[in-house]
């Protein structure tokens, strides 16, 4: 049998705060979607490698102004954060925070590769969360940042167990560190709990690394090392944030992140052997960027993917999501078969503000992505097009005229959600090709615009967009289809296909 190896990173897209279990020979992973609906993507695979995403935890987790873009903020940088994935006893459980509504949700399911999930809300901000469901049928949520707390939760976990263990449980250091302890993974094995944290340094490497606490006693007292302080090579951004899993063989992983700029949270896979019952994460002391496993070798599978928008069920491929909350109305796959329609709703001033954007992930070193565009709905003050999706965005975009006819511009953030026009030409046709080519490269992270009347000669608009990762999104960038308003609601605008290339290195 041909086994797998494993090149870090095993995705090269944005999958942060990943969490992994194995049921059977099946890995599954779930990861932070934050404003991205669906939202809490399920992942599957039989090698830690190729991951296909097979569901979502939920297509919407609340319906109020904020989620649905209506408060002129949104919820970027909140809704889920770091969910936690385990499996017990034929049920799934699924849990996160979110910051913008200071709740807990804990969703269950028979099926994760189908749901349907159900889900329990507990008041309060459960930072970082990690459920342990202990082999003496007592279930528990450990989360926190710093000063780390323990909650005992219903034998369903459907709720806080009244009267059940409710304290403060390790306290992270103090002295010399910016980011204390966070991003908790709890793991049982061998007789000892084991709890994995991050923390940020301010002496030594000065990066985040990987610690482990563990303890004979779930309510302690705990010990701790750093398992992992490395960093791939790669700017001293260090590998960390996530837990292990083991194999039917008998093998143990970790599956962790690592920031890499504009292009998102990546996840890295890395071997980890044991010694006096302390995980040893790596190849002596550091994270190898290629190893050989007895895993079964896999057919890649794309996180990103192209499409023609001729789904015969009407629905999207489960790699889109939207921004924020749709408005389910106002899109279709079947008013115009072969098309994805995009109507107008209420309208909006930015596309930071604009419902209904559709989005996937970038991805590195370096991806293109181009769409055929049919103008003929649009009606006047309509902007459609694509977008490099961040705070710090830029658009490639038609604008409909009073007068008739386009303006044919590359937008970019004004600062204050606004599009400031870099370039802006005219444009009389009804059909537009675009294209965004992303560079991601050594954290080049650039992205130019091109447009097209025939699909065959492209020309460039505008200047390039320098990409940065901010935490006010807290996402890497990612390609947008979207139509809105400015003026009066009730245009449309038609997408006849979305083409995707992924590139080895910049330029090929």
């Amino acid at each position: 049998m041909n086994t797998a190896i494993i090149t870090n990173p095993v995705m090269w897209a944005d999958v942060p705060d990943v969490d992994v279990i194995r049921v059977g020979p099946v890995f599954y992973m779930v990861s932070t979607s934050m404003h991205s609906m669906p939202g809490c993507p399920i992942m599957k695979s039989e090698n830690l490698y190729d991951w296909e995403i097979v569901n979502y935890v939920y297509d919407t987790f609340e319906d109020h102004e904020a989620h649905r873009l209506e408060d002129g903020q949104g919820i970027y940088g909140s809704g889920s954060w770091a969910a936690s994935l385990r499996y017990k006893d034929g049920v799934y459980y699924v849990c996160f925070s979110s910051n913008d509504m200071d709740q807990f949700y804990i969703y269950r399911t028979g099926d994760i590769e189908h749901g349907p999930w159900e889900r329990s809300v507990i008041p309060g901000l459960h930072h970082d969360p990690a459920l342990l469901l202990d082999e003496d049928h007592r279930n528990y949520v450990i989360y926190g940042n710093g000063d780390i707390r323990i909650k005992e939760l219903t034998a369903d976990l459907t709720a806080v167990k009244p009267g059940g263990t409710d304290q403060l449980l390790l306290e992270g250091e103090r002295e010399d560190i910016g980011l204390r302890i966070e991003g908790c993974h709890a793991h049982k094995r061998n007789g000892y709990y084991y709890l994995f944290f991050i923390e940020w340094p301010r002496t030594g490497n000065q990066r985040r690394r990987q610690l482990c606490y563990r303890s004979r006693e779930l309510l302690g007292p705990y010990e701790w090392k750093v398992v992992l302080d490395d960093d791939l090579g790669y700017q001293n951004n260090g590998v960390a944030q996530g837990g292990i899993v083991d194999t039917p063989d008998g093998d143990w992983y970790a599956v962790l992140f690592q920031d890499h700029g504009a292009v998102g949270r990546i996840p890295c896979v890395l071997p980890v052997s044991w010694e006096q019952d302390w995980p040893v994460i790596g190849e002596n002391g550091a994270a190898p960027k290629r190893f050989q496993t007895k895993l079964p070798a896999g057919e890649p599978k794309p996180v990103v993917i192209s499409d023609e928008f001729d789904s015969p069920s009407g629905r999207l491929a489960l790699n889109w999501q939207w921004n924020h909350n749709p408005d389910n109305g106002l899109w279709s796959l079947t008013e115009r078969p072969g098309y994805l329609r995009l109507r107008t709703g209420r309208t909006a001033d930015s596309i930071l503000r604009a419902r209904n954007t559709l989005t996937q992930r970038t991805e590195g070193p370096a991806c293109s992505a181009e769409a055929l565009l049919d103008l003929s709905g649009m009606l006047t003050g309509d902007r459609a097009g694509m977008v490099a999706l961040q705070n710090g965005y830029g658009t490639v975009e038609a604008a409909a005229l009073e007068q008739g006819g386009f303006n044919l511009s590359m937008c970019v953030n004004s600062g204050d959600g606004c599009p400031q026009t870099v370039e802006s030409i005219p444009f009389t046709g009804n059909r537009l090709y675009l294209r965004i080519d992303f560079n991601f490269e050594d954290s080049v992270d650039q992205a130019h615009f091109f447009y097209s009347a025939d699909g065959a000669v492209w020309k460039p608009i505008g200047g390039t967009l320098h990409m940065k990762y901010t935490l006010d999104h807290f996402m890497g960038y990612r390609i947008g289809l979207f139509n809105y308003a400015t003026v009066s609601s009730g245009g449309y605008a038609d997408f006849d296909y979305f083409h995707y290339r992924r590139q080895a290195k910049s330029g090929t």
